[in-house]
């Protein structure tokens, strides 16, 4: 499966006696699955996952994917400490129809987190996976740093497509990069080179017809920059034409402040925080770059470096969720122990906002 673009990983609303506020995170997805994002990513680091139970994740799971656009990829994070409640979670994703898994390294015993367990527990999620699986890595939060290395050796396994790299390396993106360079699998794609999943070719096909034509076509011309098609045959599925394209394992980056660089540095796109109240600002540094607009890609990812430093890295969660409020999203209250922005807080961030108004 294809991963290219930008991808908010939603926040979770909270009504103010803590309860999941489902109108809104609906309302949210709705206006994202109306940006250039590529898709999106629900139950997150930003989306709190972790500060909810295993039925309120389900319920954010179900809510989310019901208000997202067709033409949006989906993915689920369901990373817990353990490979069982891992599939668990990703199983009941799959039943929803999520495209992708999202599954963050296991941190809690860390002097056990060493190259076999990590192996072990990764392979025995994708080998029973019913989703595809991307690596997904957050040392700030977790305490943990999968090594370059782990993620060259697991990304020969079928079922993992890419990794999700939060930690901010640029030089960690590019060896992880060139490590898995021999990796080649083709995917599906539109005519167009966008990502297609299950779940849009059964919609199609739904409101379409059977599809399944193969049609044969010359070489695309006006192929966008930088792709290389891999087969000039086009599958008609339904209203979707669609196509093969040759994908390596993936890497997608977390660090807005350092996307330019990453793109630069062969990742794909990127999981940002930023998109959830900028996703406009986020898309328009990987489009500039897409075009080979170098310049361009520069100065739009100067205009985003403080309000990505200030208030993802230093002022985390809740500092996101009032940005959202400024920019037309519902972002609301955290849970405890994330406590309220102060007023001094919340005057910087609209400060820090003036120049990425969604």
């Amino acid at each position: 499966m294809l991963l290219q673009g930008i991808f908010p990983p939603v926040t979770t609303p909270f009504y103010p006696d803590g309860n999941v506020y489902f109108k809104k995170l609906e309302h949210n997805v709705e206006r994202y699955s109306r940006t250039p994002s590529a898709g999106m990513v629900v139950l997150g680091s930003t989306g709190e996952a972790i500060m909810l139970s295993s039925q309120e994740q389900r319920d954010v799971l179900k809510s989310a994917r019901q208000a997202t656009a067709p033409n949006k990829v989906l993915i689920a994070g369901t990373g817990v400490e353990s490979a069982i409640e891992t599939l668990r979670l990703t199983e009941y994703a799959a039943e929803l129809g999520y495209d992708i898994a999202m599954v963050r390294t296991p941190h809690y015993f860390k002097k056990q987190m060493l190259p076999a367990n990590i192996l072990a527990f990764y392979r025995t999620v994708a080998d029973r996976s019913p989703l595809p699986i991307i690596l997904y890595n957050i040392p700030q939060a977790t305490g943990y740093d999968i090594s370059p290395e782990l993620v060259i050796e697991l990304s020969g396994h079928p079922n993992i497509i890419g990794i999700k790299e939060s930690g901010g390396d640029v030089e960690k993106v590019r060896r992880m990069v060139e490590g898995t360079r021999h990796i080649k699998r083709s995917v599906t794609v539109t005519e167009t080179f966008d990502a297609v999943t299950p779940r849009m070719l059964a919609a199609t096909s739904a409101n379409g017809g059977e599809g399944g034509e193969l049609v044969s076509i010359g070489a695309a011309s006006g192929t966008p920059l930088r792709e290389k098609p891999s087969s000039s045959a086009v599958t008609v599925v339904g209203n979707m034409k669609t196509r093969q394209k040759e994908a390596g394992f993936q890497v997608m980056v977390g660090a807005a402040d350092k996307l330019h660089a990453s793109l630069e540095a062969g990742a794909v796109g990127a999981i940002l925080a930023v998109a959830c109240f900028a996703p406009t600002a986020c898309y328009e540094i990987y489009a500039a770059w897409k075009e080979g607009d170098t310049e361009l890609a520069r100065l739009k990812q100067e205009r985003i470096v403080l309000a990505s430093r200030r208030i993802v890295g230093e002022l985390g969660v809740p500092a996101v969720k009032c940005a959202a409020d400024f920019n037309g999203y519902f972002g609301g209250l955290s849970r405890l122990p994330l406590l309220p922005l102060s007023g001094e807080a919340k005057n910087e961030v609209e400060v820090l906002l003036k120049d990425v108004r969604n």
